[in-house]
Formats: C-alpha cells, structure tokens, sequence
C-alpha cells in the first residue's frame, strides 16, 4: 500500500492496518528507484503475506537489498531470519540489537514477560538471524537514490534506532516504537525500558525538524510532522513524560 512518495507500507498488525498478522508492526519498503529497504520485519508468521503486499503493489521482491531493524522486540525483529531468507537480503541493527538476535535472547528482547503478560501466544518463538552490518546513530545506508541515516532513541527498548530519509530538504522518520502520532511514546515494565531515555530521545528527534511520521504502529503522519514532535515537547518542558501510547 503505497502510502509517500517512495515509501510502501507492506506490513501491519492488529495495532495497525491488518494488513499482514495480527503480530506485525509495521512495515515499511522504502525505494530508492533500483534497489529497496525494509524498515523492520514483523513477528515472522506471515513472511510470505508480505511478500506477496510488496508483489500487490506492483515492485519486485527481489529488490529489497536490506532489512534495517528499529530494535528487537518480537512484533519488529522476529520476522528477520525468514524475511532474510526469502529475500536474500542483509540485515543490519544497532550493536546491542544485534546480538541478542544473532542469539535469538528471548530475555533480552524481552519475549520471555511478554508471553507470560499474554502479549504473545505461548508457543510464539524468535528465530535467531545473522546480521551483516552494525549501525551506531550518525551512521548511514545507501539504499538506490536515497540516504538512510540512523539516529539512536533508545528508551523504549536499550539500542533503539529511528531512520531517517530526507527528500528535497523535508526529512521522513521511521520511529519503531520511540515515537508515535500525537506525540506519544511507549513505556513498558522491561528491564531495558527508561523514561529518561525515551525524553531524550524524543529531543534529538525533535531537532530533526520532521516533516513526516512513520511509527511502528498506529497512524502515520505525511504533514508537518514537527507538530507531533511539538506535542511530545510541551510535556516534557513541563517535566512530565509524554502521553503513553496504548
């Protein structure tokens, strides 16, 4: 579903559009004319659903060259190892994000309190993925005509990353779960969990001057993203934590 110039939303979950499972972030294909990049890959029951989404919108699997995951938890990185495969793509996080997929760390990702919350079935796994790069924030992806830039916001979980396209001097930010539409975040009971973290994070997001705004879930914004950054500010400056997303 082509929703920007350049930018196709090939999964979502119940906490979005239904596109693909019920346990899919968002899914992003960006392209950059030649070759293509996802951003995030979904909890992995419904690789060949988004597949076939990026077919339905008339772009060829074939091209997606890179996977780049916002963090690690089941909803967003699950999906890597089958996507990975099918594709033939690489894979790239952050350090910390790396190695607790290349393990598969149910702890570390935090699987092992969300199945007992009942956030995931009993018997939903992680499957354990090469990654093939590391990304620190500053750093950048060349992906056909376009550069990724990754920005760290940590917070919600430890070794966050947003991404970061700007055309024509408007930047687009593809926030996981650090920010979300109406200027909200995501705080959960996880050891790797931080307000302090997550307000800083949604600082440096704010010096972006964004035009749009594409989170893990949820709507996304395609004008005057600022705002939405604006929102999240207003509570912070008044010593508060933002609105929680839910």
């Amino acid at each position: 579903m082509k929703i920007a110039e350049g930018v196709y939303l090939v999964g979502s979950g119940r906490s979005g559009f239904g596109l693909t499972d019920d346990y899919d972030c968002h899914v992003y294909l960006l392209d950059g004319g030649d070759t293509y990049v996802l951003v995030d890959a979904g909890s992995g029951r419904a690789t060949q659903a988004i597949v076939a989404q990026i077919e339905a919108d008339g772009l060829d699997p074939r091209r997606v060259r890179q996977i780049l995951l916002t963090h690690g938890h089941a909803d967003h990185a699950a999906g890597a190892a089958a996507l990975r495969e099918r594709l033939g793509a690489v894979v790239l996080a952050s350090p910390e994000v790396a190695r607790f997929v290349r393990d598969g760390d149910d702890r570390a990702i935090s699987l092992d309190v969300a199945r007992t919350a009942g956030l995931y079935p009993p018997d939903f796994t992680f499957q354990a993925c090469p990654l093939e790069r590391e990304l620190a924030g500053g750093d950048a992806v060349d992906v056909g005509n376009l550069r990724v830039e990754a920005v760290a916001t940590p917070g919600h979980a430890t070794g966050h990353l947003a991404y970061v396209v700007r055309r024509e001097g408007k930047a687009a930010a593809f926030t996981g779960d650090a920010l979300f539409a109406g200027g909200k975040i995501l705080l959960q009971h996880t050891w790797d969990c931080s307000v302090q973290e997550s307000i800083r994070s949604v600082e440096r997001l704010a010096a972006l001057d964004l035009e749009q705004l594409f989170p893990g879930h949820g709507v996304f914004v395609l004008r005057e993203g600022r705002r939405e950054v604006a929102t999240a500010m207003q509570m912070v400056r008044r010593l508060l934590p933002p609105a929680q997303f839910a």
